[in-house]
C-alpha cells in the first residue's frame, strides 16, 4: 500500500487518505479571513453608496430651495450649502457632491450661451465662482459665508 505524504502525521488506525487536521484548519481560517475581508469591503461599499445617495438628495434639496427662493445673488449660498450638507454624510456624499457639481457646471457651459445668451467670459467667470462655492461647502466651511442679506430664514 502506497503511503501518502501525510502518513507520518496520521494517528494509527485512521484513514490514510485524509489530510491532517492542521491543513483543514488552515483552509478554514483562510476561507474565514477572505470572507470577512469581502464582507468588510462589501459593508464599506454599501455605506459609501448610502452616503452618495443621501448626498445626492441633499444636492437636490439645495437646488429646489434655490429655485423656490428665487433670490438674486443667492446661488453661491445654495451651491455651498448643498455641497456642505452632502459632504457631511461622509466620503460617498462628498463624492456625489463633486460629481453633481462638476456635471452641472459642464452642462451649464454649453446651455448658458444657448438659452441665456451669456458670453463665454461671463459664463466662465460665474462657473469659477460656483466651483469655488462648491469646494467651500465640500471642505466643511460654513455655507453662510455666501448667504446674501435678506434671504428668508427658512433657507
Amino acid at each position: 500500500m502506497a503511503q501518502n505524504k501525510y502518513s507520518h502525521l496520521s494517528a494509527a488506525g485512521t484513514d490514510q487518505c485524509s489530510p491532517p487536521l492542521g491543513i483543514s484548519t488552515m483552509k478554514l481560517f483562510t476561507g474565514l479571513i477572505l470572507c470577512s475581508l469581502v464582507l468588510g469591503v462589501h459593508s464599506q461599499w454599501m455605506s459609501f453608496l448610502g452616503e452618495a445617495y443621501e448626498g445626492a438628495k441633499d444636492m437636490w434639496r439645495a437646488y429646489k430651495d434655490m429655485k423656490d427662493a428665487n433670490y438674486k445673488g443667492a446661488d453661491k449660498y445654495f451651491h455651498a450649502r448643498g455641497n456642505y450638507d452632502a459632504a457631511q454624510r461622509g466620503p460617498g456624499g462628498a463624492w456625489a457632491a463633486k460629481v453633481i457639481s462638476d456635471a452641472r457646471e459642464n452642462i451649464q457651459r454649453f446651455t448658458d450661451p444657448l438659452f441665456k445668451g451669456t458670453t463665454s467670459g461671463q459664463g466662465q467667470e460665474d462657473s469659477r465662482a460656483d466651483q469655488a462655492a462648491n469646494e467651500w461647502g465640500r471642505s466643511g466651511k460654513d455655507p453662510n459665508h455666501f448667504r446674501p442679506a435678506g434671504l428668508p430664514d427658512k433657507y
